[in-house]
C-alpha cells in the first residue's frame, strides 16, 4: 500500500449473502485500493484472498459479489460506492449450471462442449457476463476457448481485431486474462459495418480455425466456447450475430437486456439452439462515444507499455523498400465497372498496395503470418501490431513502436483504419 492511500478516505462495507457492493473510479487522479477484511467475496468470478490490496484507476467499474457474505474496505475516492441488495448473479450462475451440465454429457460422449454466444445492444454488460462464465468454468477445472469477436473495443487484442483464446487459469482482478498466445485475424475498422463482407468473412475463418484446433484438444473441445459480441443488434449487425451463431454452429445464445432481440432469435434460430434471456446488472452504465474512444486508445497502449506491469517497447525505423503495406478492402464500384465474373462484394476483400508516405503517420500497422502474396493474407493470423510514429520522406524511413526489438517478424503488414497517438 502507498503512503498516498493510508491518508485517504476509508469506506468499510458490510455485505450480507447475494449483495454486491459496486464502485466506480472516474478520476485520473485517484487509486482506490480494495481489500477483503473477512468473509468471502469475488470479482466478475475471481475470488478475492483475504487481507490482499487489490488496485484500481481510472475507468474502473467494479462489483464484489459475496454469496455467503463479507466486509470489504476502500481506500480512496471513489465516483460512486453502493451495496446492491437486487443482482443478476443467481442468473449467471444457474448459466453456468447449465453449461456445466452440458459439459458432462459431453465429456461422458466424447461430443464437443456447448459453444455459448452472449449478445445483446452496447453497454449492457456482454463482457462482463463472458468473463463471469469463463472465470466459473476455469474453477470447475475446465479449458473453454473465449472468442471475442467486437472489434471497437478488444478484450483479447487490440480494438479493429477478432480473436480467440484458450482459458486455464481464472482472469485476475486487475488485469484479466492470461494473453498468451492468442488467436487473432485483423480487421482495421472499429465498427463491424464497416467492411461487413470482411468481418463475416474472418468470423468464418475463426470459426473454422477453433472448430479444428478443438478436435486436437480434448479439454478445450469438452470445455466448449464462450464468444463475446458487438453491441449493434439491427439490421447489420444482427445479420452479423445470425452469421457468427451459424458459423460456429452455437447452442446456447444469452441474450442480455433486449426482448425484441431475444424473440426475433428465437423465431430465426433451429429448435436445437437454446436461447435465453437474461436482465442486465443494475451496476452497468451506458458509455458516450468519446469515453468508448478513450477505452479504445487505453488497450492499445496498454498493448505497448503495459498495465500495471510496464513494457518496454523498442522504437527503430524501417525503409520504405524493405516493408509491403496493403489495406483490405477497395473502393466500392458498380457491378458495371467490374471484370467479368467478378461481383461487387470481391472488391471487399481485396488487397489494396498502399503507397508509404505521411498519410500513414500514426496508423496502427498488423504484422501478418503470411510469408508472401502467394498466400491469402486476408485470412491469415498476424503476429502483432506496430505504430507509424514518424514518416522522413527525405531518407525514406518510417519510424515505428514495435513490442519487440528490429527486425519485424514479416515485412508483410497490413493497414488498420485505427490511429494511435504515441505521447510516452
Amino acid at each position: 500500500m502507498t503512503e498516498d492511500s493510508k491518508t485517504s478516505p476509508v469506506q468499510e462495507f458490510k455485505l450480507d449473502p447475494d449483495h454486491e457492493l459496486r464502485f466506480e473510479v472516474e478520476s485520473k487522479k485517484e487509486k482506490v485500493i480494495l481489500e477483503l477484511k473477512n468473509g468471502m467475496a469475488e470479482i466478475f468470478g475471481t475470488e478475492i484472498v483475504k487481507g490482499k490490496f487489490y488496485e484500481f484507476t481510472a475507468g474502473a467499474k467494479i462489483a464484489v459479489y459475496t454469496w455467503h457474505g463479507c466486509t470489504v474496505e476502500l481506500r480512496g475516492k471513489t465516483d460512486v460506492s453502493y451495496v446492491a441488495k437486487e443482482t443478476p448473479m443467481l442468473m449467471y450462475l444457474n448459466c453456468h449450471a447449465a453449461l456445466e451440465q452440458m459439459r458432462m454429457l459431453a465429456d461422458k460422449s466424447g461430443k464437443r462442449g456447448p459453444v455459448t454466444i452472449v449478445v445483446g445492444p452496447t453497454d449492457v454488460g456482454k463482457s462482463t457476463v463472458c468473463r463471469l462464465l469463463l472465470n466459473y468454468a476455469v474453477r470447475a477445472g475446465r479449458r473453454p476457448i473465449f472468442v471475442d469477436l467486437d472489434v471497437g473495443q478488444g478484450q483479447i487484442s487490440i480494438p479493429g481485431t477478432i480473436g480467440a483464446l484458450l482459458v486455464e487459469r481464472p482472469a485476475t482482478v486487475e488485469d484479466g486474462f492470461s494473453q498468451e498466445a492468442p488467436l487473432v485475424f485483423h480487421y482495421g475498422y472499429n465498427s463491424p459495418h464497416q467492411n461487413t463482407i470482411l468481418y463475416n468473412s474472418l468470423v468464418t475463418r475463426l470459426a473454422e480455425t477453433i472448430a479444428d484446433r478443438m478436435q486436437a484438444h480434448k479439454k478445450a473441445k469438452m470445455s466448449g466456447v464462450i464468444i463475446n459480441t458487438c453491441g449493434s443488434v439491427r439490421a447489420q449487425g444482427y445479420s452479423q450475430i445470425v452469421h457468427a451463431a451459424e458459423a460456429f454452429e452455437v447452442d446456447v445464445i444469452l441474450v442480455l437486456d433486449h426482448e425484441r432481440l431475444y424473440n426475433e432469435l428465437v423465431r430465426d434460430m433451429p429448435a436445437f439452439v437454446k436461447v435465453v434471456f437474461l436482465p442486465k446488472s443494475g451496476g452497468v452504465v451506458e458509455r458516450i462515444m468519446s469515453v468508448r474512444a478513450e477505452a479504445r486508445d487505453a488497450r492499445v497502449r496498454e498493448y505497448f507499455y503495459g498495465n500495471r506491469t510496464p513494457f518496454y517497447p523498442h522504437s527503430f525505423d524501417v525503409k520504405w523498400n524493405e516493408a509491403k503495406i496493403f489495406k483490405i478492402g477497395a473502393p466500392d464500384l458498380p457491378d458495371s465497372c467490374m471484370p467479368l465474373g467478378m461481383k461487387a462484394e470481391d472488391n471487399k476483400l481485396k488487397l489494396v498496395p498502399v503507397q508509404i508516405g505521411p498519410t500513414i503517420l500514426h496508423h496502427i500497422l498488423a504484422v501478418s503470418f503470411a510469408a508472401s502474396l502467394e498466400e491469402d493474407v486476408v485470412q491469415t493470423n498476424v503476429a502483432g501490431f506496430v505504430c507509424v510514429t514518424n514518416v522522413d520522406t527525405e531518407r525514406q524511413t518510417f519510424t515505428v513502436l514495435s513490442p519487440q526489438p528490429r527486425p519485424l517478424p514479416n515485412t508483410l503488414l497490413l493497414l488498420s483504419d485505427l490511429q494511435f497517438m504515441d505521447n510516452h
